[in-house]
């Protein structure tokens, strides 16, 4: 088994997720900006305008206190029965009646969120500069500007080909748009198939990283907190996408500023080490081991190529998972919801990478370690004390088990698009066998602690989440004059002229969503 082990993690680090797999990353990133006139740039302020600032508006006017005659602007978009519906501050017809299938644009990116802002935010970008040098972080900052518009791209196409099904929920990601854009069945299922195998490995390992941190912050046993994690999981899991979105909505921000607050707490207890730091990250940027440490950091599963092979994605840019949870929003406009990518790329990379990276650089610890998620704890218990400890424990396990919910939905998706006539029936085994793993995993790490245990689910893991890729990688490429089109038409009737929308790749499902059905 461990020569079997040593194989398999050979082809993953060097052939799957190798240099190969990052230049294809990066060409179509830099492709699809090309093409769209570096729509991340000139558009940004739009993307965060429609998206976070927009989220922020719609809190305050929820607040009694705050309510003012701007709300009453807005009652058009509220339900018959009086609950204010979930459409963006965006255009999304007024007057139109909340899908109960369906989930608003902040929830579907929260859920989204879940999967991107994970582990690997904290551990994998701590080994990838303990792998590469101070350096990665330039490179992971360089693929996430090419990655933002990856993530529109994908976004966007997974709502303009998105279909409902037989229980009226939309099915969209790159299943949709590889099997009605490119035209090929076969590699769609092939995408759903690799999305099954890694949903099923990622969510078991996640817990095996809770059931770790906790075992040795509080002494709780593995099977203790594996049965917890399997059955809140369930609890979530089985009110469908609804529920996972809204949880998502509550934890994701929650969790985010916890991160970023302490993050701050810590950058600015060594405040003085700040710019030998951002020097640090400059001067040794163009050092071949740091430019592959940071292409490997940010748009690959974080340090694999380091022998790292544990951590989840930093933002999944180029994967196409992220857009399954996309597509279940209730917003009728493709670029509308894609506009969320762009900003789920810039908060998973340039906020809270970046403040991992700083942390970890100003922290003065031991950067000779390989142990990337030793290092990250000595970062916290360096300023915080036992307070970092108990803080440390709490953040890891909830980025952790946003992860497992995330990725529950991208496996239900995917197997309701191989069984489309029976997609409650599918929904249900694919959840009976994700909980079941969730469970399994800590008894195996309960009876079993040999170096194939949780390490091997990992790789496996891994090496599916490079199988999906390169799918969804060829659909971007083939589909990239379609995302220009659909940006076009959009702007274009933003600024007042008269054209068709382009909302659905299906004449009625587009007319569906121009009546605001």
């Amino acid at each position: 088994m461990q020569k079997i082990y040593d194989a398999l993690n050979f082809i993953d680090g060097n052939i799957l997720w190798g240099v190969p797999m990052i230049v294809f990353l990066i060409f179509t990133g830099v492709l699809l900006s090309v093409f769209t006139r570096f729509f991340q740039v000139r558009k940004f302020g739009f993307a965060l305008k429609r998206t976070f600032i927009a989220s922020l508006k719609q809190m305050r006017r929820r607040l009694p206190a705050e309510r003012n005659d701007e709300e009453g602007k807005e009652g058009k978009e509220k339900k018959e029965g009086g609950a204010r519906c979930a459409a963006d501050d965006t255009g999304k017809g007024a007057g139109a009646k909340k899908n109960k299938k369906t989930i608003s644009p902040f929830a579907a990116f929260s859920t989204a969120v879940s999967g991107t802002v994970g582990t690997g935010n904290i551990v994998g970008v701590t080994t990838a500069i303990l792998s590469g040098g101070p350096g990665a972080v330039f490179w992971m900052w360089v693929s996430a500007f090419f990655g933002c518009v990856t993530k529109y791209a994908e976004i966007t196409l997974g709502l303009y080909y998105r279909k409902r099904n037989k229980d009226g929920e939309f099915v969209g990601g790159p299943m949709q748009y590889i099997e009605h854009g490119v035209k090929s069945r076969w590699l769609a299922a092939a995408f759903a198939v690799f999305a099954i195998l890694a949903a099923a490995g990622m969510g078991s390992v996640q817990a095996d990283t809770i059931e770790k941190t906790w075992q040795g912050a509080f002494g709780i046993p593995v099977w203790v907190t594996a049965l917890i994690i399997a059955l809140l999981t369930a609890l979530v899991i089985i009110g469908g996408i609804k529920r996972i979105g809204a949880v998502a909505s509550c934890i994701v921000p929650f969790m985010a500023v916890l991160f970023i607050v302490l993050a701050l707490i810590l950058v600015c207890a060594n405040i003085a080490a700040v710019p030998a730091a951002l020097g640090s990250i400059f001067t040794s940027a163009f050092s071949a081991r740091s430019l592959l440490s940071g292409f490997a950091g940010y748009g690959i599963a974080k340090a694999m190529r380091y022998g790292f092979a544990r951590g989840v994605f930093s933002n999944e840019a180029g994967l196409g998972s992220s857009s399954i949870a996309h597509s279940s929003a209730d917003t009728r406009e493709p670029v509308e919801q894609g506009l969320w990518g762009v900003f789920e790329v810039f908060l998973d990379t340039f906020v809270i990478c970046t403040l991992t990276a700083l942390f970890v650089l100003t922290s003065g610890v031991n950067t000779g370690s390989e142990d990337g998620a030793a290092v990250a704890m000595s970062a916290f218990t360096g300023v915080l004390g036992e307070f970092g400890t108990v803080a440390y424990s709490i953040i890891l396990p909830l980025f952790a088990f946003t992860t497992v919910l995330a990725w529950a939905v991208y496996g239900a998706k995917s197997v309701q698009y191989l069984c489309p006539r029976r997609p409650r029936t599918a929904t249900m085994a694919f959840n009976i066998v994700y909980i079941a793993l969730i469970l399994g995993m800590g008894l195996l790490a309960f009876f079993y602690e040999g170096a194939l245990g949780a390490d091997f689910v990992w790789l496996i893991s891994d090496m599916t989440n490079a199988l999906m890729a390169i799918p969804n990688l060829i659909a971007l490429i083939v589909l990239s004059k379609q995302v220009v089109a659909i940006t076009e038409n959009y702007f274009a009737r933003k600024r007042g002229e008269i054209t068709e929308p382009m909302l659905s790749a299906y004449a009625p499902l587009a007319e569906d969503e121009a009546e605001g059905k």
